[in-house]
């Protein structure tokens, strides 16, 4: 599961701008094993044909995997993620009752990577085609994986939706050239929102170390933008508070569903315990339930984590 909240905000602005496209799962559980795909995107053929989302647009042609990292993916976390996109890719086999499905048919994974290193698109062979732009690496085609490098990405609109996941500099430029968007640019109010809610994550102390002093300037122009289009700023900061929580309960309840399907009946005290918990700390207990064999295991995480 996604570690860091910069990821976790990653796929709801994935959810955010796809969803007209196509059907989004957030957190898609790997039938059979305990392993989730960050966003798993299966595209409506009709509207995505009417998208205008440039580059990314272009990458949601066919179903994918989407794997958002704000840091630089380690050769153990691309292992990990092609690893999910074989597990997907034999569940769509299976669906379709067919021994081998085109492969045009099989799902993509697009690593979304803020930077990377030079050693790691060494390692996976990452080449750029001639057809698609600078900074998307293509590894060996029956792995039918790409990583995406949003750093390297040249700073035009058709790139802008990915460059807002980028970070430093590259997410602050992006940030004004949407502060720059007209009014009624379809785009611009989502991204809007969006960013503000990121604002208000970090006034609330929900994100620590996020972002240099030049792209908190960025966020906060745009919070303003986001404010003076819509309501007040007591309104706006109830409504993303309201969002947050929703998610976080969406977060516990699939952390609940987890552990009972692996220990079974939880305690209600037990239960109490984790309903308090925030997105940092779900996300830790989400990694560790993958050890745990007995309620044993669940009781003594959470005396450890008091």
């Amino acid at each position: 599961m996604t570690q860091t909240p910069f990821d976790q905000m990653s796929k709801q602005y994935l959810e955010e701008f796809l969803a007209p496209f196509g059907r989004i799962e957030r957190q898609y559980e790997i039938p059979g094993e305990a392993k989730f795909v960050d966003v798993w995107f299966i595209p409506n053929p009709e509207a995505v044909q009417n998208q205008d989302l440039g580059l990314l647009g272009r990458m949601m042609q066919r179903s994918c995997l989407l794997e958002p990292y704000r840091n630089a993916p380690s050769r153990t976390e691309m292992r990990v993620s092609v690893m999910k996109l074989i597990w997907v890719q034999e569940e769509e086999r299976r669906k379709a009752q067919k021994q081998e499905l085109a492969e045009a048919e099989l799902p993509r994974l697009w690593i979304l990577a803020a930077t990377t290193s030079n050693s790691l698109l060494q390692a996976a062979n990452g080449v750029i085609k001639p057809d698609w732009m600078p900074g998307v690496y293509f590894t060996a085609d029956i792995f039918k994986t790409a990583i995406v490098a949003i750093d390297e990405l040249p700073e035009t609109e058709e790139t802008l939706w990915l460059r807002i996941l980028g970070r430093g500099a590259t997410q602050e430029r992006a940030i004004r050239e949407v502060l720059a968007l007209s009014p009624s640019h379809p785009k611009r109010n989502i991204a809007l929102r969006l960013l503000a809610d990121w604002k208000v994550r970090i006034d609330l102390g929900e994100l620590m170390d996020f972002a240099a002093q030049e792209e908190l300037m960025a966020l906060s122009e745009a919070f303003l933008a986001w404010e003076q289009e819509t309501q007040s700023q007591g309104q706006i900061q109830g409504q993303i508070q309201g969002q947050i929580q929703g998610q976080i309960q969406g977060q516990r309840s699939l952390i609940l569903r987890q552990l009972q399907r692996r220990l079974g009946e939880i305690p209600d005290r037990a239960i109490d315990r984790i309903n308090t918990f925030l997105i940092d700390q779900l996300e830790s207990l989400g990694e560790a339930l993958l050890d745990f064999e007995s309620i044993d295991d669940l009781a003594a995480w959470l005396e450890s984590h008091g």
